[in-house]
């Protein structure tokens, strides 16, 4: 389960995002960049940001850690920004943390660069979960201690927004060139992908889907814009389990063509 915390004080947007995710300060004394039910995306983002974030831990890619963060309205009424005002007010309740790292900075693929294998498993996670918003348009990875995180990863599981075929979604090509760390992967011989395709798809089981799904609160996936009025959050998390499992047990298409 995530640690549920409560928001003591809204601190600072941060506009580069397009969901005007927030800084926000909570009773744990811990300072989370929040994305908010109430923008946009709405509460798929959440999933996502939970399904993904979650997966990417268990198979070795670094993820700030994830918190689910209560937001009271009197803290949205004493914001001054209309905007961020409005934000708030309608995201009043639970909302996901990602823990601030102070000091860090955004990828750029010049100054310094992770190691293949590193960049080879974001691809990977990448690529299982359809994530489209990881190009150098918006890199979504941070360097901190000279480590790379990866972060925001709101646009994965497209599937949920429309709920095509589960066959076509496991066949559904994913585009390298157009990837942050594509040169880096495309860069890695066959049988080192191979044998990390091999891996980590056999990471990827029911248990594994059964228990990161388990982590997202039935408010959010019953809040999903796609979702039936009668569903159920057990019968939702099937879906997800199904798309995923699905995707993983395909001939894996989206992998590089060098490890086929």
């Amino acid at each position: 389960m995530l640690q549920q915390v409560t928001a003591t004080r809204y601190v600072t947007p941060l506009r580069e995002g397009g969901s005007l995710p927030g800084i926000v300060e909570a009773d744990d004394l811990g300072t989370y960049v929040v994305k908010f039910r109430g923008a946009g995306q709405g509460s798929a983002a959440l999933v996502s940001e939970i399904v993904v974030g979650e997966l990417g831990r268990r198979l070795g890619v670094r993820v700030p850690d994830l918190v689910l963060i209560s937001l009271d309205a009197e803290i949205g009424k004493r914001e001054p920004d209309q905007e961020v005002q409005e934000l708030l007010l309608a995201s009043v309740g639970v909302n996901l943390g990602m823990d601030f790292l102070p000091g860090s900075i955004g990828y750029d693929g010049i100054h310094w660069q992770p190691p293949a294998e590193e960049a080879a498993r974001i691809f990977w996670l990448d690529a299982l979960t359809g994530n489209v918003d990881r190009t150098w348009a918006n890199p979504n990875m941070l360097i901190w201690h000279r480590k790379l995180w990866a972060i925001d990863h709101g646009a994965a599981l497209v599937f949920q927004h429309s709920w095509p075929a589960v066959s076509a979604w496991a066949a559904r090509r994913y585009d390298l060139s157009k990837h942050v760390l594509g040169g880096l992967v495309a860069g890695i011989g066959h049988g080192p992908l191979k044998a990390l395709d091999a891996e980590l798809a056999d990471a990827i089981t029911p248990e594994l889907i059964d228990e990161v799904l388990a982590l997202v609160p039935d408010e959010f996936l019953l809040r999903l814009n796609s979702a039936p009025e009668d569903a159920e959050a057990a019968s939702l998390r099937e879906r997800y389990a199904d798309y995923l499992l699905a995707r993983r047990a395909s001939d894996r298409a989206w992998w590089p063509e060098s490890a086929a």
